[in-house]
């Protein structure tokens, strides 16, 4: 009788932890059915924290009133980029009716969600025929954040210059280029209550569509990103060209670092040479700008633009563009290229010679 007690006594607590641990698995299933999970977005990724974000948050701004989180989770997408901060994809939404470009920042390179929704609502805010708009915001439970916008079937400049596309070497297309690059910035850093610091400008984040309409994208991301990230940016930027010599961190952006990096990127347009490029016979690379410098000083302006620049095509046929506006065009580059920020122009006189340069 003592033994049966005994192992009624094993047998009942027992039964009693199978039965919670059968009752936890149960809810942990539903649990993660419950959930949305994306499929093609990046989905390995793993987060500690959940960044404060208790449920899905999409807010919507112009032109993307009609998306849904199912279908923002659920879109085809082509990876068509990558950095050390995230991912671009080309996608298709039903509710957009035309190719959109989304963009997944990796969780452990943004900073807070309370740091991130101000910045988005506001990003989300601004239109300007020269930027590229955004039309919503996605927060996941895990941390995910994508931004959705529209996608410009004609590439990049940096692709207009590296395909060496012969559109690219005439001198109406360089103006309408440059001066829409320009009205683009003028509106991020003198038509807002607080100016805007684009902070990572280069010629492969301006966008073209078949009319070679510029549209500068990225502006206002390193606000997005923690110090780390916004570091790693910086050094990509420094890497490739774009960085202004006295930029050491990236909290330290401003409107005149912002006008260094237009000007290596008037220089690539104009030149249709990348910012590091190689001379024939020389066994290291030669930044853009300094040879442009040289170039003004020895006279040997002419050697850096393609002799089609002189010729420009017209309704009424061709007529010669007057050499001395390509000489200005260079000069005004190569002042927004100057070491000491305080020589650098403002965008508006950046904006206002290039209109001039341009009639």
């Amino acid at each position: 009788m003592e033994h049966k007690h005994m192992l009624i006594l094993i047998i009942v607590p027992c039964s009693v932890t199978a039965l919670i641990v059968l009752l936890l698995v149960i809810y942990l299933c539903t649990r993660k059915r419950g959930e949305i999970v994306s499929r093609d977005v990046e989905a390995n990724f793993e987060v500690k924290e959940r960044d404060g974000v208790e449920k899905d948050l999409l807010i919507k701004f112009q032109d993307g009133e009609d998306l849904t989180v199912y279908e923002i989770l659920d879109a085809p997408g082509e990876v068509i980029g990558k950095s050390s901060y995230g991912t671009l994809y080309r996608a298709s939404l039903l509710s957009i009716d035309r190719l959109t470009l989304l963009r997944f920042l990796r969780p452990a390179c943004t900073v807070t969600m309370k740091e991130v929704v101000p910045v988005m609502e506001l990003l989300g805010s601004l239109r300007h025929p020269n930027l590229v708009p955004l039309c919503a915001f996605y927060a996941g439970q895990r941390g995910e954040k994508l931004m959705v916008h529209p996608f410009y079937r004609h590439g990049t400049l940096a692709q207009l210059i590296r395909d060496g596309n012969g559109e690219a070497h005439k001198w109406h297309i360089i103006c309408r280029i440059s001066i829409g690059i320009a009205q683009g910035l003028d509106y991020l850093h003198t038509d807002l209550e607080i100016p805007i610091i684009h902070g990572n400008l280069k010629s492969n984040n301006i966008l073209l569509d078949r009319h070679f309409r510029p549209y500068v994208s990225d502006f206002g991301l390193h606000l997005l990103l923690n110090p780390t990230a916004g570091q790693e940016m910086l050094e990509a930027s420094a890497a490739q060209g774009y960085k202004a010599p006295e930029l050491i961190k990236m909290r330290e952006v401003s409107e005149e670092t912002d006008i260094y990096s237009l000007g290596v990127i008037l220089l690539e347009l104009l030149t249709g040479k990348e910012t590091f490029y190689r001379k024939p016979n020389f066994d290291k690379d030669i930044y853009l700008p300094n040879a442009i410098q040289s170039a003004i000083l020895d006279h040997r302006v002419a050697d850096f633009y393609h002799p089609q620049i002189l010729v420009s095509q017209t309704d009424d046929g061709q007529r010669a563009v007057n050499e001395d506006h390509v000489y200005e065009f260079l000069q005004l580059a190569v002042a927004c290229c100057s070491p000491s920020p305080a020589l650098r122009p403002t965008i508006k006189q950046v904006l206002s010679k290039l209109e001039e340069i341009g009639k």
